[in-house]
């Protein structure tokens, strides 16, 4: 900094006694140390050999109140950049007095990476690389490798170390970028974190956090309660205004009906309100438990509050299998699906529980029920298309398709997205197959195309692109052929993936548009927006249908589980007669 504007700021700051009071927050007594409160014993390590980040050093420090007994696993705290707020005295006092249930707190450090020749190297210091992305690496390193490390350490008396692996036993927090890196664990894994303490959150564009606002409304509530501060003049720089943001975050909460608090001030990019609140904010987050975080309020999010029933969740409907794929429904509603790696398929019955249906369908993925009754699938094995009656009877629609997933329009044609062949070079396409057993590429261009879909009125074609963030729509013509071709659904991607992933798609009678993507279902309106996101409980989905005698259950293929949940919607069949839906809300 040029002297000059050094002298101009030590000035402003000087003559300003207002802007000095405002950052000038008294301690908590509850951060001081009491007298006759037992003291907690603290256990320092270092924590190396991650592979989720290679070559880093953490510093880790564990509190151990006195209260602790190894036969009754701990609840936790876990706080980002290491010991933060006075917190090991806050626990000793607040214990003590049973305002906390008994914590184990793991206070840890981001990650050095020590350079190799110290004197003529540096450091890499990957605090934002691993506090300010996006993604569900960092709850991965804390929950896989961080945490286990400390169970499989002992209290400096001796005592070993248990902790809780409840959700609802758990917090986490931290300051600035730890705040971000705090509530993306618990966004990440609300079932391993579903308590959260944000001060002077970093939620702007360093690395994505900006995003979070706009997920949290869409996105169906999780099981999160959330305390943060923040004052006025908190950062605003090149990646954003933190004051803003944080009032952002708070309204999307209160939105998405969160169970949320916040305290503001006037202080800048610094811990001390954040230390000054500490104990309130502690005792806030924790102040029902044993029992269980729940939402606030509905969500005021009018696409999910349409389609979700209160009480009615995800329901397992199987379970162990290598790829659960093909989720197609007949006129019955009944479902069915395939598990590729096995070669098998198998029918949902009505009380929602899995049963083989066929024994080999030569590796199919895709499958769809035509409106001639049979059920058409995409044999990748035999690259065939195949047509089986009720009798289990194949009869060959098509060869030399190296198919993904297929749709058949009530006038019977037939479109199937085949995927690129690194192999052969050969681009991703999109086939059409007519009723007479002809078949043409209708596309090309697409990266990799996969779900496909017609709209309810059946004139418009949807394809998703699975190595991007769009779905793209094609008007079909009257002989079948595509045009006007536009990347129209745009979708949220995955920080760390660079693509949503896009897989099956689905329409309901709205008009609405359903893809299985990294993220969960995102339920996109007709004017190509995504409006809600319906995460799976496993956060996997490869495809979905609508199924149930009155098509209003959405099954959900999972990777190695099915799971279905009943909806306030009806889904739209390719097989029955074309519909025509209210127009969107532009």
């Amino acid at each position: 900094m040029h002297p000059l504007l050094r002298s101009t700021l030590l000035l402003s700051l000087l003559i300003t006694p207002g802007l000095r009071a405002a950052d000038e927050y008294p301690p908590n007594p509850d951060s001081a140390v009491q007298p006759g409160v037992p003291r907690g014993d603290l256990l320092t390590f270092d924590f190396t050999g991650s592979k989720i980040f290679p070559g880093t050093v953490h510093h880790v420090t564990v509190y151990v109140p006195k209260q602790y007994v190894p036969a009754t696993p701990a609840c936790v705290f876990v706080c980002q950049d290491g010991v933060k707020w006075n917190a090991p005295t806050v626990f000793d006092n607040l214990i003590a007095r049973h305002e906390l249930p008994v914590i184990v707190g793991v206070f840890v450090t981001p990650g050095v990476v020590p350079a190799a020749t110290p004197a003529t190297a540096l450091d890499r210091y990957n605090r934002s690389y691993e506090y300010d992305g996006l993604g569900d690496a960092y709850a991965r390193f804390l929950l896989e490798e961080l945490l286990p490390a400390v169970e499989a350490r002992a209290a400096p008396d001796g005592r070993p170390i248990h902790l809780s692996h409840s959700g609802n036993d758990r917090a986490i927090g931290g300051e600035s970028s730890g705040a971000i890196a705090a509530f993306t664990a618990a966004w990440e894994r609300p079932d391993a974190f579903s308590r959260v303490l944000s001060t002077v959150g970093t939620f702007v564009g360093l690395r994505g956090g900006d995003r979070y606002p706009t997920l949290i409304r869409k996105t169906e509530p999780k099981r999160l309660r959330v305390f943060q501060q923040d004052g006025s003049n908190d950062l605003n720089i090149y990646g954003g205004d933190w004051w803003m943001a944080n009032q952002t975050m708070a309204r999307a909460f209160a939105f998405a009906g969160y169970d949320v608090r916040h305290v503001w001030g006037e202080g800048g990019h610094n811990g001390k309100h954040g230390t000054a609140v500490f104990p309130d904010a502690i005792r806030w987050l924790w102040h029902d438990w044993p029992q269980p975080v729940t939402p606030a309020g509905p969500t005021q999010n009018d696409t999910l509050a349409a389609l979700l029933i209160p009480g009615e969740g995800w329901q397992l409907v199987g379970e162990g299998y290598g790829l659960a794929e093909g989720p197609a429904v007949n006129a019955r509603g009944e479902v069915f699906f395939t598990d590729i790696p096995a070669g098998k398929a198998y029918a949902i019955d009505a009380a929602g529980h899995a049963r083989e249906f066929m024994a080999d369908t030569h590796r199919a993925n895709g499958q769809i029920f035509g409106p001639d009754g049979r059920l058409y699938a995409v044999a990748t094995a035999t690259q065939q298309i195949l047509a089986y009656d009720a009798s289990g009877h194949a009869t060959v629609i098509a060869d030399g398709i190296a198919g993904n997933d297929l749709v058949v329009a009530h006038d019977g044609n037939v479109y199937v997205t085949n995927p690129p062949n690194s192999k052969t070079n050969e681009p991703s396409r999109v086939w059409l197959v007519r009723p007479d057993g002809t078949k043409q590429v209708v596309d090309t261009g697409l990266r990799f195309s996969n779900g496909i879909a017609l709209s309810p009125d059946q004139t418009l074609l949807y394809v998703a692109d699975y190595w991007s963030h769009w779905v793209y729509s094609y008007v079909i013509q009257p002989d079948g052929t595509l045009a006007d071709k536009q990347r129209y659904y745009w979708l949220h991607d995955p920080d760390p993936d660079d693509c949503s992933y896009a897989d099956g798609l689905r329409v309901d009678r709205d008009g609405r548009l359903y893809v299985a993507t990294r993220l969960g279902i995102q339920v996109c309106d007709q004017a190509g927006r995504v409006n809600a996101i319906i995460p799976t409980p496993n956060g996997r989905i490869t495809n979905l249908c609508f199924g149930g005698p009155d098509f209003d259950i959405l099954y959900a293929t999972c990777n190695d589980k099915v799971y279905r949940r009943k909806l306030h919607t009806t889904g739209a069949n390719a097989w029955a007669p074309p519909l025509k839906p209210a127009p969107p809300r532009l």
